[in-house]
């Protein structure tokens, strides 16, 4: 029985995937703990696992809760504020928090690492634990062969696209624009005495026994400039189906009628949806089509004035129950939210709002079972448009399907989790060895 401590930062699409892990290991006999923001503390501790709290948090205040997300998801400014004003801060605090999860109960005989906590490579390079790194979604793997789409700039993905060369010459003015994020996690480096690792935000965030990228295939092939220790494992699905029971009223609206088109915002860009729900349910209503809308805080605020008939909202449901149940899934293009599509077998319509959430659409549509549109044009017209195509046209359907049973098939929870014991089967290091 081992000690395995993961690190994670981020909202529930970053949560889950480590949850999965933990949950699966912990099944087969080992103690797993979540080192995460104090806010996931219920959601971790009801999964059954250990949970030990790392920060920053997420504020308390709702209105500071919104202005965190609305910073963080803008497609412009997002990543710069996220890692040099909310993370960046916090540098020293996050890694003693995280030093602390290791070395508790006699010490951890492995960590696993997400790229946002920069602090989780140092950690592991200052006790010499066993360490093996996990990505959720593509962007975080830079390659020139399958570059990703800025979220800054989407279109310059298909100048990117056009050689090697040009991506890899984006890559070197992304490292040098991004010196300035690394800042506090350089300088703490040094105070650790610890050798340079490389940039953190990219190839220092890597193991170099085991770099996981947590998802599946068909979103992002292995390319042929990964770090050569990168295992494609599939995605490891978990959220919270069991602990979380479903509202029966859900249940019997989705057994009331035809499948329903799903919307949903995930757990981040639902708080600040704007007019999202509004334009949809307009878009629906034009073409007298049931919809079920999954709506988080604002749930009582959207169904105050009353829904039309057909069109229910709730504030929280298991993507695992409701997707395969609709006939079309309108989503952000969350990576968590795109597993979840993908495995559902249905269309789906992406609106990308910023962070990974351009790449995952483009992605999605390059399968051949999904449409995208930008927010800014999600007007109830057009949106009625893309929707009508995706009923229609029975393409979108059979491929949906077919990349369902893809990703099915890869088993990624426990791929993951064969790979994960197949590190803690070799010797630990010299300078771990108790």
């Amino acid at each position: 029985m081992a000690r395995i401590v993961f690190s994670t930062w981020g909202s529930l699409g970053d949560l889950h995937p480590y949850l999965a892990l933990a949950v699966e290991l912990t099944r087969r006999g080992h103690r797993a703990v979540v080192a995460t923001l104090p806010s996931w503390r219920e959601a971790v501790e009801k999964a059954g696992v250990g949970f030990h709290p790392v920060g920053p948090d997420i504020p308390q205040d709702e209105a500071e809760g919104r202005e965190l997300v609305r910073r963080v998801l803008d497609a412009r400014d997002g990543p710069r504020y996220l890692f040099e004003k909310v993370l960046g801060p916090a540098t020293r605090e996050s890694y003693d928090a995280l030093l602390a999860g290791v070395q508790a109960e006699g010490g951890a005989d492995l960590l696993v690492t997400h790229l946002i906590p920069l602090t989780g490579p140092l950690v592991a390079r200052k006790t010499g634990i066993r360490w093996v790194s996990a990505l959720v979604q593509p962007l975080g793997l830079l390659s020139a062969y399958d570059p990703a789409t800025p979220p800054q700039a989407p279109w310059l993905r298909a100048v990117l696209a056009l050689h090697p060369s040009i991506a890899r010459s984006l890559f070197a003015i992304a490292r040098w624009t991004t010196r300035r994020w690394i800042g506090p996690t350089e300088r703490l480096r040094l105070e650790l005495g610890l050798p340079a690792g490389g940039n953190p935000v990219f190839e220092g965030q890597h193991s170099p026994r085991l770099a996981l990228a947590l998802f599946s295939k068909v979103l992002g092939e292995r390319q042929p400039d990964f770090p050569p220790q990168t295992l494609v494992t599939g995605f490891p699905f978990y959220d919270a189906a069991a602990e979380r029971p479903v509202e029966p009223a859900l249940l019997d609206f989705l057994d009331a009628g035809d499948p329903p088109i799903l919307v949903t915002l995930g757990s981040s860009a639902v708080w600040i949806a704007g007019d999202f729900y509004l334009s949809s349910i307009e878009a629906v209503t034009r073409l007298g089509r049931r919809a079920l809308l999954l709506t988080g805080e604002d749930t009582a605020r959207l169904t105050a004035s009353g829904l039309p008939r057909g069109i229910a909202a709730f504030a929280y449901a298991p993507h695992s129950l409701v997707m395969p149940r609709a006939a079309v899934n309108v989503h952000q293009g969350g990576v968590g939210t795109t597993g979840q599509a993908l495995r559902a077998g249905r269309p789906a319509l992406v609106v990308p709002f910023g962070q990974d959430q351009p790449d995952n659409a483009r992605r999605s549509v390059r399968l051949g079972m999904a449409r995208t549109m930008s927010r800014r044009a999600y007007t109830p017209a057009r949106v009625a448009r893309e929707l009508s195509a995706l009923l229609e046209e029975p393409r979108y359907a059979a491929r949906a399907r077919e990349v369902a049973a893809i990703v099915a098939a890869e088993r990624g929870t426990e791929t993951a989790c064969d790979a994960i014991e197949g590190v803690l089967a070799e010797p630990p290091p010299r300078s771990t060895r108790r």
